[in-house]
């Protein structure tokens, strides 16, 4: 009986591993299938420039003081070209990247690649490969625009590189250290076996509505704009590889925040103005956006009433006279 069953309990097991080894490639070939499709539908829009053998994408747009948007966590270029790109090209050059791992520029360097790789790129050394491209296209000193965790890589740039950046326009950015850890999903998805693993699951079989949602709660109070889901490439993030570095640069943040944080009061010089919506339940206001203004006396804060945390789509005039602001700085300077 005992051979019976450990024979049993063989075929069992080998059917089961081969089973999982079946759920696997139907997996990947669906993965891949969507990535294929994300990549066709939503292309590259931009040019490419070389910064240490690594390529970042940028879409350039206008003429005029220089003016470089970057984008928040798990988003592209395609965030600031669907409607904001256009109400400033009349009278800035607009320079709108992807940051390093997502969208289409590439990863910092291969120490950051690989399903089973923790590491990411800090906010710093996003801030260091994004200013190289810039200066590649002519913009020394650009005012700097960066939503929710692209405010953080703007911040780092002023910290780091001050003597190329005009001044930051800071949308609803992480700046401080928050209470508490991220919850499951950066987690899970910054793990080396849940990044691995979980990121062509999502890619595979994410429905549409689950997308939806999603985004709809990114907006949350407000509505999404009409047209954003068509435009917007969602399906760009959920690639494994683009997912799995969102997750792991989102799940290290906060320690590089923590050493940002000390910084502020005593290097942080450039002009810095803070648009925050008092409704944003993803970057609270209290946290960072409050405690930035008293750590940097000069800065402007714009407490935006019953905006969530979207503000350049529930306020776009509003962001724009922030840009306008520093720009009247810079050339009386």
């Amino acid at each position: 009986m005992k051979q019976v069953l450990s024979v049993s309990v063989k075929i069992i097991a080998t059917l089961s591993v081969a089973a999982l080894a079946g759920c696997a490639a139907l997996t990947d070939r669906q993965s891949s299938a969507r990535t294929v499709a994300a990549e066709t539908a939503f292309p590259a829009m931009g040019q490419f420039i070389d910064v240490n053998g690594r390529q970042v994408h940028a879409v350039v747009a206008g003429s005029g003081l220089d003016v470089v948007l970057i984008h928040g966590a798990g988003g592209n270029t395609r965030e600031f070209t669907f409607a904001f790109m256009d109400r400033l090209t009349d009278r800035y050059r607009v320079i709108v990247f992807d940051r390093p791992g997502l969208g289409y520029t590439d990863r910092l360097s291969e120490n950051f690649e690989g399903a089973f790789n923790t590491a990411a790129e800090s906010p710093a050394q996003q801030a260091a490969m994004l200013q190289a491209a810039a200066v590649q296209l002519g913009a020394d000193r650009p005012i700097l625009l960066g939503h929710s965790y692209g405010a953080s890589v703007a911040l780092a740039w002023a910290l780091n590189h001050p003597d190329n950046i005009a001044g930051v326009v800071n949308l609803a950015g992480p700046s401080h250290p928050w209470p508490g850890d991220l919850g499951t999903f950066y987690k899970v998805n910054g793990s080396a076996v849940g990044g691995a693993l979980v990121p062509p699951l999502i890619a595979a079989f994410a429905t549409e509505a689950q997308i939806e949602s999603a985004i709809s709660g990114i907006f949350t109070p407000q509505t999404v704009p009409d047209g954003y889901l068509d435009y917007i490439g969602a399906t760009l993030t959920i690639r494994p590889t683009n997912f799995r570095a969102n997750a792991r640069q989102v799940n290290t943040l906060r320690p590089h925040i923590v050493q940002m944080a000390q910084r502020y009061a005593t290097e942080f010089s450039v002009p810095l103005e803070i648009l925050h919506g008092d409704l944003d339940t993803t970057v609270p206001l209290h946290i960072h956006s409050i405690p930035l203004k008293a750590a940097v006396p000069h800065a402007n804060l714009t407490v935006l009433e019953g905006v969530g945390h979207m503000p350049h789509h529930a306020a776009p005039d509003q962001v724009e006279a922030a840009i306008d602001r520093i720009a009247v700085q810079v050339r009386l300077r």
